[in-house]
């Protein structure tokens, strides 16, 4: 299968590449700049020059392909409104993605977040949020799921608030950034709210048995760890800094302080089940001991 994937070359887009090359899946890569077209290269894959806001390469690659992998966000998070924008340009493309693939039968397979509901771990049957922060993104990809009525082969995988690697990645990783940054390793309230996470060699996994297999308007949990709290996660983090460990108001984070403060858990046991999904890869507090100083 020829699949066209955008953030190819970012820490879950690597995972996501070696493994579709792994099941002989031949892949073309969005790429921004020279080093990212070198490294889906070297990677194995065919790197096409572009951005998100590019509409006609996302159309022409999308037609192209035998499947379309979504990945690529815009990565400040610096303001309320620079989310905003990251939000719209990646609406902007996706919408590009499926009028192309409408009624091909070809898989449009969209990255997401899984969902928070109170008092219980999400499944994949809640729906996405479509206020708050990261709101947007959500009334999209619920909007994109629908158009599966239209001959659309939408699907969602759902990724934890962690989607790990050697220590790196997620929202632990920016706690890890922001600990560097400050000399304490913070967390907001007590720390009790619960965090998923999943190695980032488990969700390639995913995303090419969502490719391959998924059916019309379905969405996955790529989670691992159905909850580690947060407080636990800077533990770990301050041993290996050598930091001191400490509760940090909740608006130190910026924008997604509030999304730091929120207990969210989340399972999949239906994905394990109906996909065939099993986790094999090291969970996120051990991964965290891989953390250098």
């Amino acid at each position: 299968m020829r699949v066209f994937i955008t953030g190819g070359t970012g820490l879950i887009g690597t995972a996501v590449t070696a493994e579709l090359l792994r099941a002989g899946h031949e892949v073309r890569s969005l790429v921004r700049s020279d080093a990212s077209a070198a490294a889906a290269r070297d990677a194995g894959a065919e790197p096409l020059r572009g951005s998100l806001t590019d509409l006609d390469v996302v159309r022409s690659a999308a037609g192209d392909a035998d499947g379309v992998i979504h990945l690529a966000f815009g990565n400040d998070f610096s303001t309320p409104q620079a989310l905003v924008a990251n939000i719209a340009e990646e609406t902007a493309a996706l919408d590009a993605l499926a009028d192309v693939l409408t009624g091909t039968g070809k898989a449009l397979v969209i990255v997401s977040g899984t969902p928070t509901t109170a008092g219980r771990p999400s499944t994949e049957d809640d729906p996405l949020p479509v206020d708050g922060p990261v709101g947007g993104r959500g009334r999209t990809v619920t909007r994109l799921l629908a158009r599966a009525s239209e001959g659309l082969r939408s699907t969602a995988v759902r990724l934890p608030r962690t989607v790990h690697a050697d220590g790196r990645g997620g929202f632990a990783g920016l706690l890890t950034r922001i600990a560097r940054d400050t000399g304490v390793s913070g967390y907001p309230g007590d720390g009790s709210q619960r965090w998923p996470a999943v190695h980032a060699l488990d969700a390639a996994v995913l995303f090419r048995l969502a490719l391959e297999r998924a059916e019309a308007g379905s969405a996955w949990h790529a989670v691992d760890d159905e909850g580690d709290a947060v407080r636990d996660i800077a533990a770990v983090i301050g041993r290996r800094l050598g930091l001191p460990v400490a509760s940090v108001a909740t608006e130190d984070f910026g924008p997604l302080g509030p999304i730091f403060a929120t207990d969210q858990p989340a399972t999949s046991a239906r994905t394990r089940e109906v996909l065939g999904w099993t986790p094999t890869h090291p969970r996120l507090l051990a991964d965290l001991e891989l953390i250098e100083r």
